[in-house]
């Protein structure tokens, strides 16, 4: 008996002291993300105090709006090219659902922008918004942040179909729109013609550590609960075993006692 209980606490020791590995190493990896974040929150500072800066003289020739773009505020001028607006579905604004429209414009060097013209808000259950406002026609101005293209893991959501998709991705919409993208996009904050006044604007970034430190803390806690659960029943455990002892022990006197 004694024996099956040894091979069981091992066991359960062991599965305790691998959950508590494994809690350690999750809570530094929320610690790397809270570190990496703290390097992208100051990118960030930097590019939304530099000045508006050509589109061009900002990324370089492969296109590419990378981390070390990202809310810089660029300007650009180009032609917007409405046949191949795309409605940006399951969108959130201010806890407010909605739609988001991303227009290409069309550069005078044949590459194109993809631009976020705006939200709109949803009304009532609708699947796609009632009317969409019309792009300018002409030459358009556009000064606005730049973006990373948005990424679903696995999902599709970044091609469009039917004129809609749920991500901006300027790399998989070139293929189906047929242009030459920059890999990522723009956000309007002011443009010549004027926006339509339907056409809500963005919050800016939020610069904040996020819940990672105190998720590093949970996961710290969990592991040390692990550890001190394993002490505390190792405790009851002898406890529970030394009365026991005594009473074989006493029974053995008591035998070869005349």
């Amino acid at each position: 008996m004694r024996r099956l209980m040894n091979v069981r606490w091992f066991t359960s020791a062991l599965v305790i002291v691998v959950l508590s590995v494994a809690c350690l190493q999750l809570g530094r990896w929320q610690l790397h993300r809270l570190d990496s974040r703290k390097a992208h929150n100051e990118v960030i500072r930097k590019n939304l105090a530099a000045p508006v800066t050509p589109l061009t003289e900002i990324v370089g020739p492969d296109r590419v709006i990378g981390e070390q773009h990202d809310w810089r505020t660029a300007t650009v001028t180009g032609r917007y090219d409405a046949t191949k607006q795309v409605v940006v579905r399951y969108r959130n604004v201010n806890d407010r659902p909605g739609f988001e429209i991303v227009t290409p414009l069309l550069l005078p060097d044949g590459t194109a922008v993809l631009v976020d013209r705006g939200f709109l808000p949803k009304q009532g259950g609708e699947l796609a918004p009632g009317t969409v406002p019309a792009a300018p026609s002409g030459e358009v101005t556009v000064t606005g942040r730049l973006r990373r293209s948005e990424r679903g893991g696995h999902t599709n959501g970044g091609t469009p179909a039917d004129g809609t998709a749920r991500l901006i991705n300027g790399a998989e919409y070139a293929p189906a729109l047929g242009l030459t993208l920059y890999d990522g996009y723009l956000t309007v904050d002011q443009q010549e013609p004027a926006a339509d006044p339907a056409f809500r604007g963005f919050p800016g970034p939020e610069i904040d550590g996020g819940p990672h430190f105190f998720y590093a803390l949970q996961w710290f806690l969990f592991g040390l609960l692990a550890i001190g659960g394993l002490v505390y029943f190792s405790r009851q455990d002898v406890t529970a075993e030394e009365p026991a002892t005594v009473a074989g022990n006493n029974d053995d006197v008591a035998r070869t006692t005349p």
